[in-house]
């Protein structure tokens, strides 16, 4: 073979070489900017730990479903220079996406948003019973830490959280009423002032300045409805009973009657409403409305928004006697003797 053609062949065999790193180069562009399932609406949580790397990614990526190729992914992020700048954490990644935006997702850092804690705080759980619930979901809080931090004065809660409807409060009134009931969401290392401004301002904006102002214009002030409706969230159930009781214990304040609430004995006591037993209405406490008159001298539970709307919001009936039926039904009568019958009846 003569010096030619071999210059010839070489010749050739560059340039079959060339084109070939230049398909495959082609390849690996197109493949980059090319989603597994661009019509894809299925969204997928994925994880890169600590110190992972592209390689890895790559493997999981595929794994999981959001990638076809591995080579795709690997070549992009070393071309882009991004192959030490994923960042770690939890994204939501979907097989429409292009290798171009999951790579962009992982060099920014644009992971999902940890909700943190999920906690539901019942409507008319005590301030005990949320420390008791924080405590058991992973908090690291002392007991009764929490009841000492609602328990401070409404002048130092207003310096310290700046709410609105602490200006509303009296200054012998405490914050303690006021963790209003609903479904949070918590960071696992959230200080106890965090936790405490997150209910205090969701009470803040439950209330709202248009009906502080209705409870003015009733003769009312925050405080009362609050421990009014720590009341009625311990009594009964729906709403339109609350409404009514409501109407039955603001008449009985209007007329001097005692309010003789069973659920401020068991707040004394400790125990459920069902066992107060005569012995306990004779107790010495100024939580004890069969023994004074008037509401207790702060709330005796957390109430929710029904039971707050019910205490502003009382029902104008001729009724002045209820009680609580061991089904849940509440049996409302007009006069003591009717009261004394319903007993009779529902209590035996």
């Amino acid at each position: 073979m003569s010096r030619a053609v071999i210059i010839k062949f070489g010749l050739l065999a560059v340039i079959a070489i060339d084109l070939l790193a230049i398909v495959f180069l082609a390849y690996l562009i197109f493949g980059s900017g090319r989603a597994k399932n661009p019509s894809s609406q299925e969204l997928i949580e994925f994880n890169i730990e600590k110190g992972q790397g592209a390689r890895a990614i790559a493997s999981n990526l595929k794994g999981e479903g959001i990638i076809s190729n591995t080579l795709f992914f690997n070549y992009y992020v070393l071309q882009d220079k991004s192959a030490n700048s994923l960042q770690a954490g939890k994204y939501e990644l979907s097989p429409s996406m292009t290798i171009r935006q999951i790579a962009a997702k992982f060099k920014e850092g644009d992971v999902v948003a940890d909700p943190g804690i999920k906690i539901t705080i019942p409507e008319g759980y005590k301030t005990s019973e949320i420390e008791e619930l924080l405590i058991s979901s992973g908090f690291l809080f002392k007991e009764s830490e929490l009841q000492e931090a609602v328990g401070i004065s409404a002048p130092l809660a207003r310096e310290i959280f700046g709410l609105g409807f602490l200006s509303d409060l009296p200054p012998r009134a405490t914050i303690d009423g006021f963790l209003f009931p609903d479904t949070y969401f918590f960071e696992q290392d959230s200080q106890l002032n965090s936790i405490v401004g997150k209910m205090l301002l969701n009470f803040n904006e439950k209330i709202p300045d248009a009906t502080r102002v209705k409870i003015k214009a009733r003769g009312k002030n925050l405080y009362e409805v609050v421990i009014m409706a720590s009341l009625l969230e311990k009594e009964v159930r729906t709403l339109e009973d609350m409404k009514l009781v409501s109407g039955v214990l603001w008449k009985r304040m209007e007329i001097g009657m005692p309010l003789q609430v069973d659920a401020t004995l068991a707040y004394i006591t400790g125990n459920k409403t069902g066992e107060i037993t005569n012995e306990d209405k004779l107790i010495d406490s100024p939580y004890n409305t069969y023994k004074y008159r008037g509401l207790p001298p702060t709330p005796i539970a957390n109430p929710g928004l029904n039971a707050i709307t019910a205490a502003i919001e009382p029902e104008v009936s001729n009724y002045l006697y209820y009680l609580s039926a061991p089904g849940g039904e509440t049996v409302f009568s007009e006069t003591l003797e009717e009261h004394n019958e319903n007993k009779a009846k529902y209590l035996r």
